[in-house]
């Protein structure tokens, strides 16, 4: 593995910043140590032989993180995103991509418990104690499907004492509203509980021009209730309740790039306000605006989304040995409207319902620690139901209609009206039923020398069905001569064949670990770890036919890691220095690849390789100023991939249309990307204290497209985050201004091709998503 000499600048920074620590230049202060627990046991960060970034709840309430998307920019190498349809999260290059039929390659658990559905990753956060991002393979401990890492949510439990807060946000450009509120503490000697809720509400930083609405709007409500009993003395029982409802009116999608059409001359806006040269009516004058301004046009989008938890946990301290056991349901559902022509023009519109149910258990047990052997060992089951439907619907007043009737190409005049008022329907259903063995042990050799041993097991069965049909409106048979037509117009127009299959599928799995570590003396801790991981496989949602035009069935993916680390205690413990090297080559890659008109494929096309090197620290300057940071280099190449999406116009490599990206690199991925953070309180007078906090988040150019179009580069760029804030501790209260991406950057979070802007009209169209801009909100605390 061979790096540039640019990659190693950083490793010669923190040998440099080790020489003037060692020497005495920098004043000793003493940081506070994290406790994390990424490998099921509560250890400090700088004991975990992991790449690991812990994010608190206190300093996610204070930057305003709300969910993973905000989260990301105080993790280098995470990236999560919405889509037209569905979610992306990406760790060191690898994600999953856009198809409901994906569990997530990383990893979301929530007090253990996996949350693996790309849907949850939208839901907001609430009350949680820290975020731990562990980045790479995690396939022994947290074992369903973590191939590229794990993101591992712990929620704040009820404590010794009774405490409560109340909280306000208030942000006026968007008319952002947040109202939290919790109550913790003792019931009895044995007992203990903690309510936590909250109220979010938003108008949106989007002009809808189309409708009038700022967009995207939210309405958030989310309750948790958590009661712990120390049954005896060697006996605690935790159970856990939370309901959720997030909704959200409208997206941050606009059209953002547009190119003349060769034969016309004019663009895809263009086209739709002119009405195709008489063929359509002229549609409505918003769709003209085709450029980056935070303005877009749309008919109208939502999503609506409920979710339902309920975990109990227990401890049970036997023999000097932890047996843990976790067992949950875990459901959701929601209904969403996707305007996904994503112009405010009558062209289409999907409808998606999802049902999803989860049970699941693990027991697990832990020995002590200082021990010659320490280990921890268990078993998980999991059985899980989902149901996937979607409606395309071409309404009577859709243009499509008007363009087929004229297409010199259809082989009769006036096809196009027999999908008015049409649509196709799609249902997906899947069981799955998973078990799994893991173990991992680790042998003291000496005091400074360590070795772990670990892996996993895994057999899984999973079958599913899907179905495409062509009805009405309300899912009725169509009849006569348009039951026989419109199935053939819409497998023309759209490759959205009528079609039914179904399909089981078992695999079994292995993953080993196997790390050492070496104490090279008390300040500086090395590590180094191979591991393979997998990502099962499944049964592809999205795929409009049936193979082998289409794809149902996908195999599983494979990955194989080597992390060398180092992780270093400096200044007396006034400093922190972590690296991490890492190398891993995946196999089989699950990739889902764009039709070109309404639909994705999905297959195991790739074969990649990713590697990079990843730093964080902390140093406190003095008591009251603390600086923090990270930095990570990534170096992502495809290795094999000749089944790429082409871009809109472009030659493919092959004539089954594909594109070759071998040799290329993978969307999300930036050479460098990192944050800054500085840290300051003091006293005011006699009972107030000021705090203030700069956050620096920056990265290197990268591309949000899954096509990497050159013409949706995201620029590199610095945000900066800031929070001034006034408290009186012994009072309780506080007041801050929060301010978020004030350097008003435009930030692509995703984009693609305009969805039948090129295949129909000969126009091409791009749409992005963006990141919210400038705000500036006023926040008041008051705890008792």
């Amino acid at each position: 593995m061979a790096y540039s000499k640019s990659v190693v600048k950083p490793i010669v920074a923190g040998i440099l910043l080790s020489s003037v620590a060692q020497s005495g230049m920098l004043s000793a202060q003493v940081l506070e140590e994290i406790i994390v627990t990424a490998q099921l046991r509560a250890e400090s960060l700088q004991d975990v032989p992991v790449s690991v970034s812990a994010i608190s709840g206190s300093k996610m309430m204070e930057a305003g993180i709300d969910k993973i998307e905000d989260l990301q920019a105080y993790v280098p190498n995470l990236t999560m995103s919405e889509t037209g349809i569905g979610t992306n999260i990406y760790i060191r290059g690898i994600g999953s991509g856009i198809n409901q039929g994906f569990e997530q390659s990383t990893g979301m658990y929530i007090d253990g418990v996996s949350y693996g559905r790309a849907q949850l990753s939208r839901a907001p956060f609430l009350d949680l104690e820290r975020v731990e991002v562990l980045r790479g393979p995690q396939n022994i401990l947290f074992g369903k499907n973590s191939i590229a890492g794990a993101l591992s949510m712990i929620t704040a439990k009820p404590g010794d004492e009774f405490e409560g807060s109340v909280s306000a946000l208030y942000e006026p450009d968007a008319e952002e509203e947040v109202y939290d509120l919790m109550l913790s503490g003792p019931i009895t000697d044995r007992i203990g509980a903690r309510l936590a809720y909250r109220n979010r509400s938003m108008d949106g930083y989007m002009e809808n021009l189309t409708n009038g609405d700022d967009e995207p709007g939210r309405d958030e409500e989310t309750i948790r209730f958590i009661i712990n009993m120390d049954v005896t003395d060697d006996l605690d029982i935790s159970l856990k309740y939370e309901s959720g409802d997030f909704d959200v009116t409208g997206r941050q999608i606009e059209i953002v790039e547009e190119e003349p059409s060769d034969t016309s001359g004019l663009t895809y806006a263009q086209i739709l306000f002119a009405g195709g040269g008489g063929v359509f009516p002229p549609q409505d004058i918003s769709v003209l605006n085709n450029t980056q301004d935070y303005r877009r046009s749309s008919n109208g989008d939502y999503s609506e989304n409920s979710t339902e938890n309920i975990t109990l946990t227990a401890n049970y301290a036997v023999a000097d040995h932890t047996l843990t056991v976790i067992a949950a349901s875990n459901s959701y559902d929601y209904e969403e409207l996707c305007d996904c022509d994503f112009t405010g023009a009558n062209v289409f519109l999907l409808l998606s319902e999802e049902d999803y149910e989860q049970y699941s258990f693990e027991a697990r047990i832990a020995s002590d620690v200082g021990q010659t052997f320490e280990y921890i060992g268990g078993m998980y089951y999991q059985d899980s139901d989902l149901e996937f439907t979607d409606d395309f619907q071409v309404a009577a007043n859709s243009i499509i209609a008007d363009v087929v009737n004229v297409n010199p190409a259809a082989p009769a005049p006036g096809l196009g009206e027999f999908m008015r008022d049409t649509s196709a329907m799609r249902d997906f259903q899947q069981d799955s039923e998973l078990w799994s063995v893991f173990a991992q042990v680790t042998w003291n050799i000496a005091d400074d020398m360590r070795l772990t041993l670990g892996g996993r097991y895994s057999d899984e069965e999973k079958e599913a069905s899907r179905a495409i049909d062509v009805t009405n409106p309300d899912g009725s048979a169509l009849t006569g001569a348009q039951a026989i037509v419109a199935p053939g117009v819409y497998d023309v127009v759209f490759g959205l064949e009528t079609h039914e299959v179904a399909d089981k599928r078992t695999e079994d799995n292995f993953a080993p670990l196997i790390t050492g570590e070496w104490d090279m003396n008390e300040e500086v801790m090395l590590y180094a770890t191979a591991s393979q991981g997998y990502k099962s496989g499944g049964f592809d949602v999205r795929s409009n036919a049936a193979p082998p035009t289409g794809t149902f069935e996908f195999g599983e993916e494979e990955a194989t890691s080597f992390e060398f680390g180092a992780k270093t205690s400096l200044l007396d413990g006034a400093a922190e220095l972590n690296v991490a090297m890492f190398f891993t080559q995946y196999d089989d890659l699950q990739v889902s690849v764009f039709d070109g008109q309404v639909g994705f494929n999905v297959g195991n096309a790739a074969e990649a390789e990713t590697q990079g090197i990843e730093l964080d620290g902390r140093l406190a300057l003095t008591d009251s100023l603390t600086l923090s940071g990270a930095i990570a280099f990534l170096d992502f190449e495809f290795k094999d991939f000749k089944t790429g999406q082409c871009n809109q116009g472009q030659v493919p490599d092959f004539p089954d249309g594909n594109c070759d990206y071998t040799g290329d690199t993978n969307q999300y991925v930036a050479d460098w990307s990192g944050n800054l953070s500085l840290d300051y309180f003091t006293a005011v007078g006699e009972s107030l204290e000021f705090r203030s906090t700069l956050d620096v988040i920056f990265t290197d150019d990268y591309n949000p497209s899954q096509t990497l179009d050159p013409e949706l580069d995201q620029d590199g760029y610095a945000k900066v985050n800031a929070r001034i804030a006034l408290s009186d501790n012994a009072a309780g209260w506080e007041v801050a201004v929060v301010g978020k991406n004030l350097t008003d950057e435009d930030v692509m979070t995703y984009g693609n091709a305009t969805p039948l802007a090129f295949s129909i009209f000969g126009a091409k169209s791009r749409y992005a998503f963006f990141e919210r801009d400038r705000s500036v909100a006023i926040q008041g605390v008051y705890r008792f």
